[in-house]
């Protein structure tokens, strides 16, 4: 493996100290205007590497390009990462703790412990430094961890002009934890052919195929009068929400009980109160045929419920999110091909893996921009147990600068 001055680590431990949590309730992009205090440092860390072009626009997504050493044509790869953190938890004064040197057994941490027995991927991290949280927030791995290697790689290469290399676009989105990383996404002015997203888990996983994802809004209309006059005349709309959800089956079709290519349809939010309560719910499965089947099932269900509320109304609404990538990137094969190859001069057994959720690259994909997604290193995404390894940081690292070489040596158009 190529000799690096990793900078990565300490880039990664500055970057989760900012709180980037996107928000699903706003209708603003970025979605909380405090992720461009970060988009801030980005740019002007990436300028100081060289970097001219690096800016910031309006709606907080950061561009900049590594123009090419070489005079041959090579295609543009494209590095991404996002700054968003969820929503779910919060990442507020986020206080990473490093581990040096783990032995094995429970990571305890304020409030939690990151079990042992259920983080089979801690049995490979013995004798490395796994950082996390102080437990009382997420850590900020999905995707801080991303960005900081991608930027440990320009550091490199910026430091090291004798590596020969195509053109190299870099973005850095926001709001992808709310599924709108890519709703501003500019692919013609990023100038890429092909892109990678550094976004996945476990070392060594390449990750071409997403879920097909829609979103379903249920809105039940009731009738609301005083309730000491409501005999035969109030139909309530929280009790419809309410047995509509009890009628989705209890032991299969959820996220608590699927796994691999499984499908589910999963309830977000409930909201309203006696005239008018909104059900948002998530559905997801890896083919279109599948979506289609359980969104028909919700369907099913919501028109049985209202014919036991008569003078109840619901509105049933379907909204595309994304498609699975797959279906793109298998039309342009070398994408996945080098990146396998990638991995395997890092010293891995790489591991071609389906995404239990999406990425920015299976909207962009069907933008036009084949993207799969690359190893960060972290795991327990989106909780207070979330960790990362040191050596699965730097291992992601080697794996970009391998992909940027093979298209280097293989990739002339």
């Amino acid at each position: 493996m190529e000799k690096i001055d990793h900078s990565c680590t300490e880039r990664f431990l500055r970057y989760v100290r900012f709180d980037t949590q996107s928000s699903e309730e706003s209708v603003t992009t970025p979605s909380t205007e405090k992720q461009k205090k970060l988009g801030a440092v980005l740019v002007r860390e990436l300028q100081e590497m060289g970097l001219d072009d690096a800016a910031m626009d309006r709606r907080g997504y950061v561009y900049a390009t590594l123009p090419a050493n070489v005079d041959d044509e090579v295609p543009v790869i494209g590095l991404i990462a996002h700054m968003d953190t969820s929503p779910e938890v919060s990442g507020e004064n986020v206080q990473p703790q490093i581990h040096r040197n783990y032995q094995g057994g429970d990571i305890e941490l304020k409030e939690t412990r990151i079990r042992f027995e259920e983080n089979p991927a801690l049995a490979e991290q013995i004798g490395q430094d796994i950082i996390t949280s102080d437990g009382t927030t997420l850590l900020g791995a999905d995707d801080k961890a991303g960005i900081a290697e991608i930027f440990d790689t320009l550091h490199h290469l910026t430091a090291h002009p004798e590596i020969e290399h195509g053109t190299v676009k870099i973005a850095i989105t926001p709001d992808e934890e709310i599924g709108r990383g890519a709703d501003h996404f500019d692919v013609k002015k990023f100038g890429a052919d092909l892109a990678y997203t550094i976004d996945g888990e476990s070392a060594g996983q390449v990750e071409d195929e997403t879920f097909c994802a829609d979103s379903v809004t249920i809105t039940v209309q009731g009738i609301n009068v005083h309730p000491g006059y409501a005999r035969g005349r109030m139909v309530n709309a929280i009790k419809i929400a309410s047995e509509l959800i009890a009628g989705l089956p209890r032991d299969s079709a959820s996220p608590e009980t699927t796994s691999d290519r499984e499908g589910f349809v999963h309830p977000m939010t409930l909201n309203g109160g006696v005239e008018k309560t909104t059900l948002k719910f998530i559905v997801r499965d890896f083919t279109v045929e599948g979506l289609e089947s359980l969104e028909r099932m919700l369907k099913k269900l919501a028109d049985e419920v209202a014919r036991r509320f008569p003078g109840a109304r619901l509105d049933f609404k379907v909204e595309e999110s994304y498609r699975n990538m797959k279906f793109k990137l298998d039309e342009q094969p070398r994408v996945m091909e080098y990146a396998l190859e990638a991995v395997r001069r890092a010293g891995l057994a790489p591991q071609r893996h389906a995404i239990r959720g999406g990425t920015d690259g299976a909207r962009l994909s069907y933008m036009g921009l084949p993207t799969p997604n690359i190893f960060a290193g972290g795991h327990n995404f989106h909780s207070r147990q979330e960790w990362i390894s040191v050596r699965d940081m730097q291992l992601a690292v080697q794996v970009i600068l391998n992909l940027i070489q093979i298209w280097r040596e293989k990739g002339q158009t």
